[in-house]
């Protein structure tokens, strides 16, 4: 990197003002006799001047401090055109500013400083382009050898010198790793607020922490947007570091890419590997083979989350999880977000309120409800009971406990106590078979209706809106199940088989 003390060192020239400032960088090198040149300035320029616009000593420190609050990195003074030697003046309003003075003697021309940065400002720039070459094919590597997220995020920290954090659209920190000292959590936290107030990742990067970071979106809308972050350890990023940075964006979309593609495969097949196990035919043995990939061993529990969005909360609870160390299969059955958990050493209950306490966090209003833990067998069963649990407190209209358990089952007990899906489904017939024979083209929305009906206790306009209805079309419907079954729904034992008996229907489907 090019600095005020480097270049005058190499040129035999002594600083005679601004020594605590001159290891800035320099972006270039400018000879100008203006009075006023910084609207020609961006700032971090080397300015060469004769003198011979400053003809007394107010103007000499009026241009001293506009130079200085401009950002330029140095003065050069010729001698020997205006003035034998660097003017007091403007001497002294250098070291109160600390801007670098230099004397440039009549024998160096300015065009010999020019050529001299700017040989070595392109130096400089491909020596950082072929580092930054290389620090990419290094990250290209890792995501070709799948060496995962911590890896590439490694690379970056060590490259930058300092910190480089994934965060999630929301603020979440996804993966973090420093070179030398850990990131301050008063700056991570900031980190996320920054990203997190920020809406939609936007096209620019974000600076946050007083130059010294720089934060760039990483992925499109459509792609569960994040946030890499480079922290500087010290002081601002300079052009190699974010180059890096930049490069280093589109590694870590493309990991994320891998990994979001890895976890939606994961997730169908735990949704395909819990719906199989509930039906009941995968053997014991062959059903512990199919949840050891997930960590889930012989001692299991069931935890189930009544939440508006499952299917978008998946992802969260599969990261919660994981980051509690659970080994688990989350999978959305029905409406219900479930996951079946390693349950050796672990309390169900309290692994089921810390999940809620994260998801309701993020996405609003959750319910929650746990099984017992139980055998791997005994997986259908746990899963039953985890729903019903949750079913039952559902109307506790303030009362209902933060985490359902088999303590809250109520009359559920009774249906859960039947181990002997033939049983069950011989009363199912018993009670049903009228109403699935008698109209089999319509015994399905028949049976909801009346599912919705009972749940309701006969609120016409709450059941209508859950069988998606109009409530005279329910009223039809409940008179159609009345005539085929030959049974009252105004007589209190009718209700009840009927409820039993659609509930026993869930359990052997």
């Amino acid at each position: 990197m090019l600095t005020v003390q480097g270049l005058a060192g190499e040129l035999g020239l002594e600083l005679v003002a601004g020594c605590e400032r001159a290891g800035a960088s320099v972006r270039w090198a400018h000879p100008s006799d203006l009075p006023d040149p910084t609207p020609w300035l961006s700032g971090g320029e080397v300015v060469l001047t004769t003198g011979n616009q400053l003809p007394d000593a107010r103007g000499e420190r009026e241009y001293v401090q506009r130079l200085a609050e401009h950002g330029v990195a140095g003065l050069g003074l010729g001698t020997g055109f205006l003035h034998e030697r660097i003017p007091d003046a403007l001497l002294q309003a250098a070291r109160e500013h600390a801007l670098p003075l230099f004397e440039v003697p009549y024998e160096l021309p300015f065009i010999a400083i020019c050529e001299h940065a700017s040989a070595q400002l392109v130096s400089d720039a491909y020596a950082a382009l072929r580092r930054g070459t290389e620090v990419h094919a290094r990250l290209e590597r890792l995501v070709l050898e799948e060496r995962g997220l911590d890896a590439i995020l490694a690379v970056v920290a060590e490259a930058i010198g300092g910190s480089a954090v994934v965060l999630s659209r929301r603020g979440a920190t996804i993966a973090v790793r420093s070179h030398g000292a850990e990131l301050p959590r008063d700056e991570v936290a900031l980190l996320r607020e920054v990203t997190a107030g920020a809406g939609d990742p936007a096209p620019q990067p974000v600076e946050a922490l007083g130059g010294r970071a720089l934060a760039l979106a990483v992925a499109a809308r459509e792609h569960a947007p994040a946030w890499l972050v480079g922290v500087g350890a010290t002081g601002a990023l300079g052009d190699f570091e974010r180059l890096i940075l930049r490069q280093a964006a589109t590694v870590v979309a493309l990991e994320l890419m891998r990994l979001r593609t890895a976890r939606d495969t994961e997730r169908r097949l735990a949704g395909d590997v819990l719906a199989e196990a509930l039906t009941g035919r995968l053997e014991p043995g062959e059903l512990a083979l199919r949840l050891r990939p997930f960590g889930v061993g012989d001692e299991l529990a069931v935890l189930a989350f009544a939440i508006s969005d499952p299917v978008a909360a998946e992802a969260l609870l599969d990261t919660v999880l994981e980051r509690a160390d659970v080994g688990a299969l989350v999978a959305v059955r029905g409406a219900l977000l479930c996951a079946v958990i390693d349950a050796a050493g672990a309390d169900p209950v309290q692994v089921a309120r810390g999940a809620r306490a994260e998801l309701a966090a993020e996405l609003g209003d959750v319910r929650a409800a746990a099984s017992r833990r139980t055998p791997a067998a005994a997986l259908r069963r746990a899963f039953h009971e985890a729903r019903y649990a949750l079913e039952a407190v559902r109307a506790g209209n303030g009362s209902a406990p933060e985490v359902a358990s088999h303590r809250d089952l109520g009359s559920f007990a009774l249906l859960l106590s039947l181990q002997d899906d033939e049983a069950l489904a011989s009363y199912c017939d018993g009670v049903l078979a009228a109403v699935q024979e008698g109209d089999p083209a319509y015994a399905e929305e028949l049976l909801r209706s009346l599912d919705a009906y009972l749940e309701h206790n006969g609120h016409w306009e709450r059941a209508a809106e859950q069988a998606a209805c109009h409530r005279h079309t329910l009223r039809h419907r409940i008179r159609r199940v009345e005539q085929l079954s030959g049974r009252d729904l105004s007589n209190s034992r009718d209700r009840i088989e009927f409820w039993l008996a659609l509930r026993a229907r869930e359990m052997t489907r």
